[in-house]
């Protein structure tokens, strides 16, 4: 099961073990109990401190495997085989049952130790979500940290009939003491705020707090990183503010266009940014989102308002706050949003296993949705509202090739439909008859585009009809200090690289409008140690 690479890794990974720890199976038999088996004995086999156990918990789901804690007595469970992007949780699971640090600040790590109260997580997932793993392993450090929360990741493809019952139709989904508390990407910041309930005002004072930057940067993904890189290597206080740290990379499933990088994912090149970041003296805010935007009448610096009240300062700003899935806005859209309506195929097309779908959108980004829908589902129907689909011509091809694709061009999506408690099926104007037309199906994945988060903007930046961010080849907006990067932007090319590129150049403008600002030290110091070396 695993390869001669993967153990290799795997053993010296197991090396930072510190204590015992325990692979509680439970099986029955399936053919994914016999997997389950296979993957506990090869992972036992690496390492003398872990050790396979049979669970005694007669009402576990099954195949399941627990991972305990020997000298803790915390348990965490995956229901399923927890291979794919799943893995890693997984390994984190052992290592940090098995006493190796957890790499998140020490601040979280005493406010969940501190949680009173039972806490009983359950986490669905498919296999092939690259969100799903961040949720899982933020409630499995949890699970570790405090014996009073538990977590089980669940293969919602194994345990189908539960999905159902349940009516998860999107992932990762997440139930706490048997109702859901959540849907969708959520960090181990966002959680203890639904769980503690001073966690947000806590966070926001430490905010309100904080001192004035030299560069302040609003966002998190390619085009923020690549700033704060830039800017901290200046020796200038850098702050990065950003609800999630990647951006769209976290939903990329395959990259194959960074140079110099033949091949990767979104998620492990969020975790590579994110490690170069830390590796400066950047203070990451996560979990908090923009509201406002202002220039301070008296000495000209900007404030950035936070939702929820406190406000930071800084003598620069680089908005680098990215874009997002573009919806439908048709009636019966946002009710059933997660009930059937999805925006990434890979993540939750696995639930929908054997049943008709549709797809919204015949750009590159839509057909290819379709094609890899086609392998998992009974049938495919793609609706363009062009009279004809702008993928390229090799995607176009593969997905007339396939028997279960249906492409309908012309198509005008008017109306989601529902039972009330899941998609049945849509709406179309026929545009060039104007027939009213229907489509029964289970769930609808929309690939219409991109919007640019720029909503708290409007009234203070220069923004075009489309929301984007007006730019000059320096990166400066109409506001003097301000400058933005990436796909926010009216940059033409929405490309990882041209992000990265953009949010390097962007920093470096940012830079040199402060040093010509003359501001106090410490970026005053430099413009002094330039002059003399010039």
């Amino acid at each position: 099961m695993l390869d001669a690479k993967m153990k290799i890794q795997l053993e010296a990974y197991l090396q930072n073990l510190k204590t015992p720890v325990e692979l509680v199976a439970y099986l029955d038999g399936q053919d994914k109990s016999r997997e389950l088996e296979t993957l506990m004995n090869e992972v036992s086999e690496l390492s003398a401190l872990v050790s396979v156990i049979e669970g005694e918990d007669t009402a576990a789901r099954r195949p399941a495997m627990g991972v305990r804690s020997v000298a803790n007595g915390t348990e965490m469970r995956f229901a399923g085989v927890p291979l794919g992007h799943e893995f890693t949780s997984l390994v984190l699971a052992v290592l940090h049952s098995g006493g190796h640090p957890m790499k998140i600040d020490q601040e979280l790590i005493e406010q969940v130790r501190n949680l009173d109260g039972e806490y009983r997580f359950e986490t669905y997932i498919s296999l092939s979500c690259q969100t799903c793993p961040e949720v899982v392993q933020a409630l499995n450090m949890m699970a570790a940290i405090n014996p009073q929360i538990s977590n089980e990741m669940i293969d919602g493809a194994i345990f189908q009939t539960e999905v159902d019952d349940r009516k998860v139709m999107a992932v990762p989904t997440v139930f706490m003491n048997g109702q859901q508390f959540s849907q969708g990407r959520i960090g181990l910041a966002d959680i203890l705020k639904k769980i503690d309930k001073n966690a947000g005002a806590r966070s926001l004072k430490k905010l309100a707090e904080k001192d004035v930057f030299d560069m302040l940067i609003v966002g998190g993904g390619p085009a923020g990183a690549s700033a704060a890189i830039y800017a901290a290597r200046k020796g200038i206080k850098t702050g990065v503010l950003a609800d999630k740290f990647g951006g769209q990379l976290l939903d990329t499933v395959s990259i194959e266009n960074f140079i110099s990088v033949t091949e990767t994912e979104g998620p492990k090149l969020v975790a590579n940014l994110e490690a170069h970041v830390s590796a400066y003296d950047v203070d990451i805010m996560r979990g908090h989102k923009a509201s406002a935007l202002t220039v301070v009448a008296d000495d000209g610096s900007i404030e950035i308002s936070v939702e929820g009240g406190a406000v930071l300062r800084s003598r620069s700003v680089l908005l680098a706050t990215g874009a997002r899935w573009r919806e439908m806005n048709v009636p019966g859209e946002q009710e059933y949003r997660g009930k059937g309506v999805a925006y990434c195929p890979h993540c939750d097309g696995p639930l929908f296993k054997g049943k008709s779908v549709a797809v919204i959108g015949g750009g590159n980004s839509g057909i290819e949705a379709a094609i890899d829908l086609a392998g998992i589902t009974a049938h495919v129907t793609v609706l363009e509202f062009d009279s004809k689909l702008r993928a390229d011509d090799v995607l176009q091809r593969k997905a007339r090739s396939m028997k279960n694709i249906d492409i309908i061009t012309s198509a005008q999506t008017t109306e989601v439909l529902g039972d009330g408690q899941r998609v049945t099926g849509l709406q179309y104007t026929d545009r060039n008859t104007g027939d009213t037309k229907s489509v029964s199906l289970a769930g609808i994945f929309v690939q219409i585009g991109l919007v640019p988060n720029t909503e708290f903007l409007k009234g203070s930046v220069a923004l075009t009809a489309r929301g984007e961010i007006e730019i000059n080849a320096r990166g400066e907006t109409s506001i003097p200090g301000v400058f933005a990067a990436g796909d926010v932007t009216t940059a033409p090319f929405k490309q990882i690289v041209v992000a990265v590129g953009s949010g390097a150049s962007a920093a470096l403008g940012a830079f040199d409008y402060l040093i010509r600002l003359g501001v106090d030290e410490p970026v005053a110091s430099i413009k002094a140690e330039e002059e003399q070396a010039a």
